[in-house]
């Protein structure tokens, strides 16, 4: 299914131009009526009306490959197999109230503990990501007898108080909010970021040694941590280097405190291997997984838990509606299914290489990349402004995905400069290479450039839905 190439060649100056051709216009000013506006959602930038494997198409017909997906899409969109078997689960068991308990659930629990590399443990479910990590947390608490967690600054692990309190995005906490959840102690990622420094150097081994310090240092200061938190590897993504978390586990273990990972958009493939823990052979004491597990069609999370730390059965801490949902479960099941057949983890793992081997060559061409990095199919690619010194990196990032939009390619851009790339784990290497293709002739029309300066709204947040939970 080749994208449309009937998009206009000149050059909108804001996402909302893209899309009110025929089609999109009436259904985004519904939309715009019905909803409430919230950063990072609205505005919308078209209304999509099919998707199917790894292409979307809007209310226009404008048909573009997704890099993006919000990391929910591993087995493609509409994968036929797992809608049958939520179909055929419909018709037998639709739900499951809750003190009751069911096989696909039961199934589901069985397998991710299976493939889980933390051990012997047990499993609760959840309808999203940030009701997973408050889980996680409770567990934490009642297990250690503590409260107090360390978190990285500039990371993402949900909406709800609990998981914005442990979240350290800026535009995640501000001042409206009020307190959010005591306790939650912070230290600098174990990455640069390019909005504090003013350069891009990822994936450095210098931030990395001063992350370990500064969370030494709260270890000492601070005896009563019950959890360090984090993503193994960030959705952008931010690759430690190999010592990394061996170290942080280290620390975990000499001062009682519990290691969880969460692996909500970078589980079940994403990077090559089932869990991004597994690059590090370090076992979690938790695991939460999400986005992906619903197969890209119903919403369900997990936390993975170990055997050792099932001790709050006195305590409610994820009694939800659908707790044991047999449809989401069955659906779940599927898409692991799907994983395991067509060896998609393998494929995300070589197309992912060879991928990120051609990112490197088109960063040789253009003076405009600073780096590249990926791992499995997490990719990005960082961009400055040159020698336009009235321009910034998220300008540059943001013209790029403009770009891209209109050619068929859908990515996420971030107001730091940084290009996304996040792909199904059934892409072809064809298709990749498509894609790439497509980058690399539009970093070869940005010399010279013309990018749109972002108003300071946008200037203040990343242009990306990517982390919505």
């Amino acid at each position: 299914m080749p994208p449309n190439t009937t998009m206009p060649n000149n050059m909108p100056s804001t996402w909302n131009e893209l899309s009110f051709t025929s089609g999109n216009a009436d259904l985004l000013a519904r939309d715009e009526q019905a909803f409430l506006r919230q950063s990072g959602s609205t505005p919308c930038i078209a209304a999509i009306k099919h998707a199917e494997g790894i292409w979307l198409e809007d209310a226009s017909g404008h048909r573009f490959m997704d890099l993006h997906g919000n990391n929910v899409h591993h087995v493609g969109y509409g994968e036929p197999r797992v809608i049958q078997a939520i179909m055929d689960q419909m018709r037998s068991l639709p739900f499951t109230p809750r003190r009751f308990t069911d096989e696909p659930a039961i199934e589901l629990a069985e397998k991710l503990i299976k493939l889980w590399p933390g051990g012997s443990g047990k499993v609760l479910f959840a309808t999203g990501g940030s009701d997973a990590i408050e889980i996680a947390l409770k567990i934490a608490r009642v297990a250690t007898g503590r409260y107090k967690t360390i978190s990285f600054y500039g990371a993402y692990h949900g909406s709800g108080f609990g998981a914005l309190s442990i979240g350290g995005r800026h535009v995640d906490r501000p001042a409206e909010l009020g307190p959010l959840v005591p306790g939650a102690l912070h230290v600098p990622a174990y990455y640069r970021s390019p909005l504090e420094s003013g350069t891009i150097a990822c994936d450095s081994e210098e931030w990395a040694v001063q992350s370990l310090a500064s969370m030494r240092t709260v270890f000492e200061r601070d005896g009563d941590i019950a959890a360090v938190i984090g993503e193994p590897i960030r959705s952008a993504p931010y690759i430690p280097p190999g010592w990394f978390w061996p170290e942080v586990r280290a620390l975990c273990d000499a001062h009682g405190a519990l290691l969880i990972f969460d692996e909500i958009p970078t589980g079940l493939g994403k990077t090559g291997k089932m869990f991004a823990s597994e690059h590090f052979g370090v076992r979690p004491d938790i695991t939460v997984v999400g986005k992906s597990l619903g197969g890209g069609i119903l919403p369900i999370a997990a936390v993975i838990a170990s055997t050792a730390l099932d001790c709050a059965q006195h305590l409610t801490l994820g009694h939800y509606t659908h707790e044991k949902n047999p449809v989401t479960a069955r659906a779940a099941l599927a898409t692991l299914n799907v994983i395991d057949q067509d060896r998609l983890v393998e494929n995300a793992r070589n197309v992912g290489e060879t991928a990120l081997h051609r990112l490197r060559e088109i960063a040789e061409g253009s003076p405009i990349v600073t780096s590249v990095r990926g791992k499995g199919l997490l990719l990005a690619v960082d961009v400055k402004a040159g020698d336009q010194d009235d321009l910034v990196p998220g300008d540059v990032a943001k013209s790029i995905a403009m770009k891209l939009f209109q050619r068929g390619i859908s990515i996420s851009a971030s107001s730091d400069g940084v290009l996304s790339l996040s792909a199904p784990l059934t892409i072809t290497a064809l298709e990749m290479a498509q894609a790439l293709d497509a980058l690399e002739d539009v970093l070869q029309e940005m010399l010279p450039r013309r990018v749109q300066r972002l108003d300071s709204a946008e200037a203040a947040e990343p242009l990306s839905i990517s982390n919505a939970r």
